[in-house]
Parts: structure tokens; sequence; C-alpha cells
């Protein structure tokens, strides 16, 4: 363990110690299908139990190439003539190579209970099997028919919210500007220490490029399977890109300390305050990057359950409920 490593939680160390022990491959020396597998496998093994919702359904919405994207619906109360429930759409992490509605499961269960509103996950198509710009297709697709459809779903279409974690934060993120320029209304866009930039050149991909769960290797295979080099710099792969982002939903950014992604999700935060966006930013220190999936044995992945459920709470006007 170095010095860097005595930044973290006693109960962080002791996960970081438990996979060096474990000596699995890493997942850069895996295949696209083992590594989803061997993420599958360890999803919930930290995760607080999984939480019995009165509703819990499958959809299948359609993209614009006629594909259907699988959704799974979740709603802290059965289906209620005349009400309708505010609702946040999730994109979950992975690198856009992995990850999908089962391994984000607990995670959405607890936002859903928590916040008192409906969150739909959506299993959107990944790399390299489809690579960019595919996923941005899909979950633009996704939230786009899910506001359509939302009446039918009891789901009120003036109360929606798109967020997500890692490359499923940048989704949201890019979500959250086609929104804008849909005139679609979000009430929020709740980003999970979400990838923001071009490269990855940051202070804090320097500092933590090695032990500490998201290796600079891991990064390097998610992104040589999901997009060339060149189209790097287009903002729907990294929106601190785009042109303008003023007008965007207001923005809650949850970033862990001991993170490569940290400083980029700092850069997106002050280029969103420049931009006129409501910003507020929790950073949750001694943890890494994953944490928010790690609640049995974290603390403060149970503090970011409750901290991302009032954000939402309030986005939504239901504060005090």
């Amino acid at each position: 363990m170095t010095e860097l490593h005595k930044k973290l939680t006693p109960g962080m160390r002791q996960v970081i110690q438990g996979l060096e022990k474990a000596k699995r491959p890493p997942m850069h020396s895996l295949s696209p299908e083992q590594a989803r597998q061997a993420y599958a496998a360890g999803a919930q093994v930290l995760e607080v139990p999984v939480r019995e919702l009165p509703r819990v359904e499958a959809l299948s919405l359609p993209t614009r190439d006629g594909h259907l994207l699988p959704v799974r619906l979740y709603a802290p109360t059965a289906r209620q003539q005349g009400v309708l429930l505010p609702a946040l759409v999730f994109l979950h992490g992975g690198g856009f190579t992995i990850g999908g509605i089962d391994t984000h499961d607990v995670l959405c269960r607890e936002l859903s209970h928590h916040a008192g509103c409906a969150v739909l996950s959506v299993d959107y198509r990944l790399a390299p099997e489809h690579r960019f710009p595919t996923a941005v297709h899909d979950a633009w697709d996704a939230l786009a028919a899910i506001h359509a459809r939302a009446a039918e779903l009891g789901l009120d279409a003036q109360r929606l919210a798109v967020g997500g974690d890692s490359a499923g934060g940048t989704l949201a993120a890019v979500c959250a500007i086609q929104a804008r320029d849909a005139g679609l209304p979000l009430a929020l866009q709740l980003l999970i220490y979400p990838g923001t930039v071009a490269f990855q050149d940051t202070e804090s991909h320097r500092t933590f490029e090695q032990g500490f769960i998201l290796s600079a290797e891991m990064i390097r295979w998610f992104f040589d399977h999901y997009i060339d080099e060149a189209h790097r710099l287009d903002w729907r792969f990294s929106p601190i890109h785009a042109d303008d982002l003023e007008g965007v939903a207001p923005a809650w950014l949850a970033l862990a300390e001991c993170d490569p992604l940290h400083d980029e999700g700092l850069l997106y935060a002050d280029r969103l305050r420049h931009s006129g966006v409501p910003v507020d930013l929790e950073i949750y220190r001694g943890v890494t990057h994953e944490f928010i999936k790690m609640g049995r044995v974290l603390p403060e992945a149970r503090l970011f359950h409750a901290d991302a459920a009032r954000a939402l709470r309030r986005a939504f006007g239901t504060a005090g409920d």
C-alpha cells in the first residue's frame, strides 16, 4: 500500500486489498464478453441487500434504427389511477463496453426508494459491437420515448431527470444538452463521476492511474473499443467541448476524491457554472470510482444514496414528502 493509498478510508483500502488478494486477471486483458461476465459476477458482492419494490416492470422502447431497447422501470409505489410519478432516466456505467440493467439493479432500487420517484434503467447497446455514437443515440431515443409515453407509464412528463454513473454520466450530460435543444424539459441532470473530456490527461488521471479500481489501462481498453481517436473531440463523447451549455438542466454532481475522473468532473462543473447553470457538487473523500455500488462495506455509498435522493426530491419539488 503506497503513501497515496493512505488517503483512502479504511473500508476502501480493505476493498482494494481484497481485490489484490483475489488475483483476478485485469479487465483490459479480457475480451469484451469475458469482461462483461466478470463485471456482472461481481456487481452485487459489495452492494446493500436487494430492496423489494412494489413496482418493477420490463419495458421495450424503439430506437431510430428499429432496435428495441430493454428498459426496467422501478417505482416505490404501486400504479395508482391519476397519480403521476416524477422519474429519473438512468444510464449505467461501464466504459460503454460492459454493464447493464442487472449490474445497476440495486443502485436503481435504492434511488427509487429514497427519492420517492420512478427510475427507468436503460440497456443501451455496447461497444465494440456498437461503437460511437450508438450509445448516444440509444440514450437520447430512450429519454425522448419516455417523455412521449410518460402519462401512459404513470409518469409526470414535467418532472423528468436524467442521470448516470461514469460512461452513463457522460451520456446523461449529453442528453441534457440534447433535451435543451429539443425543448424537452428536465428537472435535473444527476452526474456521478462522469467522463467529460476528450483525453485522459488531467492531474487526477496521472495520480490515480494504477491501483484505485479504475486504471489507465482499463480506460484505454474501454475507449479503444468504443471510439476512434479522431472522434474524441466530438461533444457527444466529451461534453465539455459542447459549443454552448447555457440553458441545460440544473446539475448535481457526485465525485470520488481518489478517482482518475475526479478532475474532469470538476472542470465540467466549472464550465456549467460559467454558463449560468445551477450546480451542486459533492466530493466523497477517501473513496474511488465505483464506490456507489459498495454500500455493504462503505458508509460513503449509503451517504451517496441519501444525497442523490435528496437532490432528486428537491428538483422534483417533493422534498417535503
